[in-house]
């Protein structure tokens, strides 16, 4: 999400293709964010609108935004009662003041948090609670570190290849205090995720190719893959199960009075 280079934000095509290794069921993160009825709470980054449905279902007023137009448009058709909006979290101003700011699995996909923070925090009433979780430091680090050293063995220049934001514990509550936050709670723990099926990695590749080897010929691409594979299965599989050593960081937050 945020306005960037095409190359730098959010591309839902890449999760709506690949269930295999896409795990965002948000359960405990939802727990820790506790909505209550006639609650007014902004889910950043709704995707199709499950969780903004959990959300409602415990009598919230619930607000879905999301940059990808299918995604909302998606969302609306599942839940037509429920309100859907294309938005960038950089951006979005609202005179509406919410009791709660809800994220899952998004806020890494943002590389300018400032403008995030900021924009959570405008939205939130005295005392409103932010809740989110998202990718840290040290996510899927084994197969990022493989694509820098291949593409690099190979005469691709890694930088600007990214398109992730994945700040440590201290980075991203240094960054809402200095927002105007309380942080409650901060939480960084890794969470295995398992690759479905015996293709090991290279559907993964293949989802995120348009950020990592938009330039890379087939030729050097069908290289490079085997090159990465080779490298990270040691690391990866266990008990011949591919798991992703996928990283999250868990954050509430309160937005704190001005008086």
């Amino acid at each position: 999400m945020c306005s960037e280079p095409s190359n730098n934000h959010w591309n839902s095509k890449a999760y709506q293709d690949n269930p295999d290794f896409v795990v965002k069921p948000g359960a405990e993160v939802l727990s820790l964010l506790l909505p209550q009825s006639g609650e007014r709470i902004l889910d950043v980054g709704c995707g199709t609108g499950d969780l903004t449905a959990k959300i409602a279902a415990v009598g919230a007023v619930p607000t879905g935004i999301d940059l990808s137009e299918e995604m909302v448009r998606r969302a609306g058709q599942k839940y037509p009662e429920l309100n859907f909006q294309v938005e960038d979290v950089c951006h979005y101003r609202t005179d509406v003041r919410y009791d709660a700011v809800f994220s899952n699995a998004v806020l890494h996909w943002i590389k300018d948090a400032p403008a995030a923070a900021r924009t959570i925090w405008l939205t939130l009433r005295e005392g409103g609670r932010f809740v989110a979780e998202f990718a840290g430091r040290g996510n899927v680090a084994a197969l990022t570190t493989a694509m820098e050293q291949e593409l690099e063995a190979h005469g691709y220049t890694w930088a600007g290849r990214s398109p992730w934001y994945f700040p440590t514990i201290g980075e991203y509550a240094s960054l809402l205090e200095q927002t105007g936050f309380r942080v409650m709670l901060a939480q960084h723990f890794d969470k295995p995720t398992p690759l479905k099926g015996d293709i090991g990695v290279r559907k993964w590749l293949d989802s995120f190719a348009d950020y990592f080897f938009r330039d890379v010929t087939l030729a050097d691409k069908a290289s490079i893959y085997r090159a990465i594979e080779a490298k990270v299965k040691p690391h990866l599989v266990r008990e011949g199960q591919w798991m992703m050593d996928t990283s999250r960081l868990r954050i509430v937050a309160v937005k704190e009075s001005l008086d």
